[in-house]
């Protein structure tokens, strides 16, 4: 068993006193006993026995010793200095505090928009160390702003009927996950901490293939607007609908979405009850999309209803076009631990414009519209003018310090 490197130092101050007063030959067995505790080279494990306590004079007042417990500081210049890291901490705002290994591959297409945008102006220096920087780079030097984004979670789905008897559990050999258009579809209550009522609800479809995500805020869970609100996204949607996956809440398991679902030849199916990993693509899009977006707040007014609309008609385009994501390709267990492997980083746009199966005018109106965007206003309209809630006097409502609202939504809440 190899020890910690707090250990060796430990067993190096101690076996240095003796290896020092030895002789030649019991130097050579105390050193062979070092070695095979420690596991370090010969020649190296000497040189720490012997100069380990050593004093070195200097001048007649300064004198050294010898610690290998102490470890010396690092001299090198910082590769990454300051206006590297203001600029990075900008394009990371921008692009939704996403993590490094997202980040990193979609600074080379991120940094050309928003020079063209005229929202960052850096020199040749500063891009070319943007573009080399690596994913662990990234993630170190943002960790301090990260320690700040906590969230908690809530459910509030309720059994269906004895309907979904006649809607089968989704088995994944029976979708083609490799075709754009099978989605999973959930419910996201707002309801601020207080059940009692009726409060909105936002719809959330996430596509399977692609990450492509809609969402569409309704006034409860009522089957009439959720069916109301699922056939107006299904109209954005880049590309045809061929399969729903819900979760048994009897918002969706009802004869209504189960007639449209068989007269458009729709794939209807359901996940396990009490399961949520069954649903994992669209419960990540959950918190990722809608609760970073509005928080845990209590909505249930019109005018409520009718700004989160409008907040989600400027999100869906930060977030299908400007936000990369990665899918799990690979899962192995090797004893105790399990190591994933994700494909490379890349946004539901252009997983979109690399599929074969979707239409090529289709991919075109993608485009045409990509062409127009500027993800930092995105990201203001999104929330501008805005209300940041940072004080820890509202730590009730478990708001992290980057969310942030539109200011007319904040002022109906209050209200």
């Amino acid at each position: 068993m190899r020890l910690t490197m707090k250990e060796r130092r430990s067993v190096t101050a101690v076996v240095a006193k003796r290896y020092q007063k030895a002789t030649k030959k019991e130097k050579s067995t105390i050193l062979g006993e070092y070695i095979q505790l420690t596991g370090y080279n010969r020649c190296y494990a000497a040189f720490l026995l012997r100069n380990h306590g050593r004093r070195m004079r200097i001048n007649n007042h300064t004198v050294l010793v010898g610690d290998c417990r102490k470890k010396a500081k690092r001299t090198r210049d910082r590769t990454y200095d300051g206006e590297v890291v203001r600029v990075l901490k900008k394009i990371w705002q921008i692009m939704g505090f996403i993590c490094g290994k997202r980040l990193k591959p979609a600074l080379k297409e991120v940094i050309p928009v928003l020079e063209k945008h005229k929202e960052i102006e850096i020199d040749k220096i500063v891009r070319e160390k943007l573009f080399k920087i690596s994913a662990a780079t990234i993630d170190r030097v943002l960790a301090p702003e990260r320690k700040k984004m906590t969230l908690r979670q809530r459910a509030r789905t309720k059994p269906g009927t004895l309907l979904k008897h006649q809607i089968p559990v989704r088995t994944f050999s029976e979708w083609d996950e490799q075709r754009p258009g099978f989605v999973e579809i959930d419910l996201v209550g707002h309801e601020g901490g207080d059940p009692n009522g009726d409060y909105i609800q936002t719809l959330d479809m996430t596509d399977i293939c692609t990450g492509w995500t809609e969402t569409q805020a309704v006034r409860n869970k009522a089957r009439v607007w959720v069916f109301e609100a699922l056939k107006e996204i299904r109209k954005r949607l880049p590309f045809k609908l061929l399969g729903i996956d819900s979760d048994n809440g009897g918002e969706f398991i009802n004869d209504h979405l189960l007639g449209y679902c068989m007269g458009e030849k729709i794939t209807f199916t359901r996940a396990r009850p009490y399961r949520k990993n069954d649903n994992c693509y669209v419960e990540q899009k959950n918190y990722s999309v809608v609760r970073r977006a509005v928080g845990y707040h209590r909505y249930d007014t019109p005018r409520q209803l009718r700004l989160l609309n409008q907040l989600y008609s400027r999100l869906r385009l930060y977030t299908n076009y400007f936000q990369p994501v990665m899918k799990l390709e690979e899962k192995i267990r090797v004893g105790s631990k399990v190591k994933k492997k994700y494909d490379r980083p890349r946004t539901p746009y252009q997983r979109v414009l690399e599929s074969p199966l979707v239409e090529k005018e289709d991919k075109k109106k993608l485009n045409q519209e990509y062409a127009k965007l500027n993800p930092a206003e995105l990201r203001r309209q999104r929330s501008s003018p805005v209300f940041s809630w940072c004080s820890r006097r509202q730590n009730i409502l478990r708001l992290p310090s980057f969310v942030i609202f539109p200011q007319a939504l904040y002022a109906s809440f209050s209200s």
